[in-house]
């Protein structure tokens, strides 16, 4: 779908963006994740055209006069004529976007209905809610077909209500098209992304895909958590089995030592022997957060 190489971008002594090299597949979704100032944002902007990198390339699969005419994006801070109402700015966006009048209005529609707006139609966008307003964004970057979606934090502003209608959006859209989106969610990028890019400093520091990334930081160990206290029974799971490792709370207790097909046999004959009130139990795969600390710390 797209190449990026080298993609590199300065500003004066500053390099924000550093030799980052990656590919998009076409029809997958991949998070960019990193802490503030990992150069996400410059990143995105480069990729869409709004900013001219110092050196490197991008490469889309699809050769184009104008590769911009495939991509639509929503900033991460979009901003709207809150005198206009939702209908009249997509239809204006629409036009900006070379498209007719009759098809900017049917496309109008289509998106206002798509995105849940569309009893809202006539409504001045000045009223409209943040997480209107984000889906209205996000209309506005579809209504020219783009092949490739690019999002620069989608939620990061929202409350749980808008961020759920969102998100929901976000996962009925990714079978349609190619999506790059930017995050600080780690819970939101680990169910909905195909893959992973991690930035830091303005370099990447891990991109792959997200089964891999939970094989390559998988942990022998598995979490019990339980209703009431376990105390007696891990005292006990450590004198039968002196080869375990088990650091405990009252009620949870994280468990390692043997190869994790073991463990697992182990540990569930266990809690139903010993008729464990179990609220959860948990193979120990690092989560996408866990994976984020240990790498951003190298």
């Amino acid at each position: 779908m797209i190449t990026v190489n080298n993609l590199t971008k300065t500003f004066g002594s500053f390099t924000a963006v550093d030799q980052l090299s990656f590919t998009l597949t076409a029809g997958r979704t991949t998070a960019l994740v990193g802490p503030n100032g990992a150069g996400k944002t410059t990143a995105l902007h480069m990729i869409s055209g709004l900013s001219k990198p110092t050196s490197g390339s991008i490469t889309f699969e699809e050769s184009s006069a104008d590769p911009r005419q495939h991509i639509g994006f929503l900033p991460q801070y979009p901003s709207f004529f809150n005198w206009m109402t939702a209908k009249e700015y997509l239809v204006f966006s629409g036009r900006l976007g070379k498209k007719s009048k009759s098809e900017s209005q049917k496309k109008t529609a289509e998106l206002l209905e798509r995105v849940g707006l569309a009893e809202h139609a006539n409504k001045k966008i000045g009223g409209f809610s943040g997480g209107m307003k984000q889906r209205l964004g996000i209309a506005q970057a579809l209504i020219h077909s783009p092949k490739l979606l690019l999002l620069d934090e989608p939620v990061s502003a929202l409350d749980p209500t808008g961020r759920k209608e969102v998100m929901t959006l976000l996962n009925e859209l990714k079978s349609e098209m190619t999506i790059l989106y930017s995050t600080h969610v780690l819970h939101d990028a680990q169910v909905l992304c195909d893959d992973v890019l991690m930035m830091n400093q303005g370099r990447k520091v891990l991109f792959d895909s997200i089964g891999q990334v939970y094989r390559q930081f998988e942990r022998p160990e598995m979490v019990i958590r339980s209703d009431e206290a376990i105390n007696h029974w891990v005292q006990s799971l450590k004198e039968r089995y002196p080869d375990l490792t088990i650091e405990e709370t009252e009620t949870t207790a994280r468990i390692k030592g043997r190869e994790i097909k073991e463990l697992r046999t182990l540990l569930l004959k266990e809690a139903l022997d010993y008729h464990l009130p179990l609220r959860s139990l948990e193979v120990g795969t690092a989560s996408l957060e866990d994976v984020f600390h240990e790498v951003m710390k190298k």
